[in-house]
């Protein structure tokens, strides 16, 4: 009778893997993309290094990746092209100031492509020293029993969780560094470099990359062109803070609640006399409502918008903080 129970609860497992259990695709109801001309993006990447990788790592004979170089994943997403990594190809990108780990997102990764169902992936890590790095604990549930081909538009972004390129251009896959509050050799409100490793989409063993699950990551491959493997157009930084302990302080002092919130989202201060105001936005920046915070509790009605994701954004005199709010 114990195998017996264990085993359905392994199918049940199984089949929601499946399924697929992430957000979809851009536009579509539930999605994290977050385009590039949201407000939420406070500096974008100000230093890029690229270790090219092979147009084809099974033929080397073609040579490496050429499209661009680092100079174009500087500045905003959709503004200077791409650079392609290749097979296996690294981008180590740097900022003015580190990122730290907020509210929700604190940055996010863009590549160009062109369908919500061709999709080149990379690995992200991030580091606090620029020698050690931490991978983002990634998940692809892509079907491997067939390779996807250079020109397969096969993918669902529902089947894969903290890999780049998830999206399409123009919009950004976001990391959150709560996701690595584990690792105490992390300090993640001082994350200074990113380093993002394009996918190896094959499923030959000898060339295969694969997830923190042990899951081979099929994307399409081979792709044997000059612009082989990750495009990376551009990282965007959501949570950057040079005086994180003071902004802490700041932060702690600001109560939104209930999140998920059905009806009535209310913002409480615990300094009602310094002025505050409270938008909420979708993903692509737009602000659907808005208010001053004058009383200690202030609420926000937001009956008539639908269901998902958005993000309330807070301001004040010195600073500007962002939360993460989930509408049921």
């Amino acid at each position: 009778m114990r195998v017996f129970f264990v085993s359905i609860i392994l199918f049940a497992f199984s089949s929601q893997f499946v399924k697929g259990q992430f957000p979809p695709s851009a536009g579509q109801a539930g999605t994290t993309a977050i385009y590039k001309d949201s407000s939420v993006f406070v500096a974008w990447a100000n230093g890029c290094e690229v270790t090219r990788g092979w147009q084809n790592i099974a033929d080397t004979t073609l040579g490496k990746a050429d499209v661009g170089d680092s100079s174009v994943a500087l500045g905003a997403a959709g503004a200077n092209g791409v650079v392609s990594l290749g097979d296996g190809g690294i981008a180590v990108v740097t900022f003015n100031l580190p990122i730290v780990n907020g509210e929700s997102w604190d940055f996010a990764v863009f590549e160009n492509s062109f369908s919500d169902h061709f999709l080149e992936l990379a690995f992200v890590e991030v580091s606090s020293d620029g020698k050690n790095y931490i991978r983002f604990p990634s998940t692809s549930l892509t079907d491997t029993l067939t390779q996807l081909g250079a020109f397969d538009e096969l993918m669902d972004a529902t089947k894969i969780n903290n890999l780049a390129g998830k999206y399409r251009a123009l919009y950004g896959t976001p990391f959150d560094l709560q996701d690595l509050a584990a690792v105490s050799s992390l300090d993640l409100n001082h994350i200074t470099h990113v380093r993002i490793i394009d996918v190896v989409g094959s499923l030959d063993p000898d060339y295969a990359s694969y997830d923190a699950f042990n899951h081979k990551i099929n994307d399409p491959w081979p792709t044997p062109f000059n612009s082989s493997g990750f495009d990376l157009d551009a990282v965007g930084v959501i949570h950057q803070q040079p005086a994180a302990i003071s902004e802490n302080k700041e932060e702690s002092e600001i109560t939104v609640y209930p999140n998920p919130v059905c009806n009535i989202l209310y913002v409480s201060s615990a300094r009602p006399n310094k002025l505050m105001n409270v938008s909420l936005m979708n993903l692509e920046g737009t602000i659907l409502k808005e208010t001053a915070v004058v009383d200690p509790v202030e609420s926000l009605d937001i009956t008539d918008i639908p269901s998902g994701l958005y993000i309330l954004k807070i301001c004040n005199d010195n600073q500007i903080l962002y939360k993460k709010i989930l509408k049921n």
